[in-house]
């Protein structure tokens, strides 16, 4: 078997890896000895307040929500409820199959290898979207699914995700798409409302009247998530501060060439899906063929 398709039959493996115990403890906050607690409290909690009503409250799927907020079950609780209004106001979005997405395949450029500092760089550009041809509901389902499977797997629930977000060649034709409703699914979908550990996002290669696009999105933005987003224009040695250049492509300065297109990520996780990914892509509302 090539390495990748190796590499991708991993991808959807839920094992716990112990080697990763010091990388949990820095990125969020996991303690194996008080795990169990931690779960329990949030468990409790959930059933106590009443404010959610999630299809799931088993430890692996309560882990997700842990993770992404340092194990404090407060604010795990805080994340859950806003994951499941998103979830309640936006099913339509899941109301798609789940791998038939190809036709966005320009917009999310793709993925680099993880490391321990960034996680995993994912790259999207928004330029690149054929906005006359491609509805901008099927630009944030794809962006959905990406979360949604990212969600299920350990390593990168521990490991998080960088996203460098490239706007060149984003002109009026795309922005008129952008609604305040959009705005704030997109907002969403970067860690906001959804389990996923967003290390930072990092915007480049913009035009000075892109200042109402970011405006738009501020406005949704907790201040904490605002903190974690940062500009650079066209300085990549300003990006180069927050991610080394071996990690990043040569368009940004770098020098790593082993970019997975979302076309092939597609491809690739749907041949490996397992019963299990199948069976939850389906209780979320995709359409998954056999």
């Amino acid at each position: 078997m090539p390495f990748i398709d190796i590499a991708f039959a991993a991808e959807i493996s839920r094992y716990e890896d112990a080697e990763f115990e010091d990388v949990a403890r820095r990125n969020c906050g996991e303690d194996p000895e008080t795990r169990h607690k931690d779960i329990q409290h949030l468990r409790e909690m959930i059933k106590e307040r009443g404010e959610c009503n999630p299809r799931r409250l088993d430890d692996a799927y309560l882990l997700r929500f842990l993770r992404c907020r340092r194990f404090i079950p407060a604010l795990a609780h805080k994340l859950m409820v806003r994951y499941e209004d998103f979830r309640r106001q936006n099913a339509f979005l899941y109301e798609c199959s789940a791998f038939g997405l190809e036709s966005v395949r320009h917009v999310y450029a793709g993925t680099l290898p993880d490391n321990p500092l960034n996680g995993r760089i994912t790259l999207m550009r928004f330029g690149r979207w054929e906005s006359e041809l491609v509805p901008i509901e099927d630009v944030v389902r794809c962006a959905l699914l990406m979360d949604e499977v990212a969600a299920m797997q350990p390593r990168l629930q521990v490991l998080g995700i960088t996203i460098v977000v490239d706007l060149e060649g984003l002109g009026v034709r795309h922005v008129r798409h952008l609604t305040r409703t959009v705005a704030s699914q997109i907002v969403a979908l970067m860690g906001v409302s959804f389990p996923i550990n967003i290390h930072a996002v990092h915007v480049v290669r913009y035009n000075w009247f892109l200042s109402t696009f970011f405006n738009l999105f501020q406005q949704f933005i907790p201040e904490a998530a605002w903190k974690r987003l940062h500009f650079h224009g066209y300085d990549m040695a300003s990006l180069h501060k927050h991610i080394k250049p071996e990690h990043l492509p040569p368009e940004y300065g770098g020098s790593c060439q082993h970019v997975i297109s979302t076309e092939e990520w597609i491809r690739k996780i749907n041949k490996y899906k397992d019963e299990f990914m199948v069976k939850e892509l389906r209780a979320l509302g995709f359409k998954v063929e056999d």
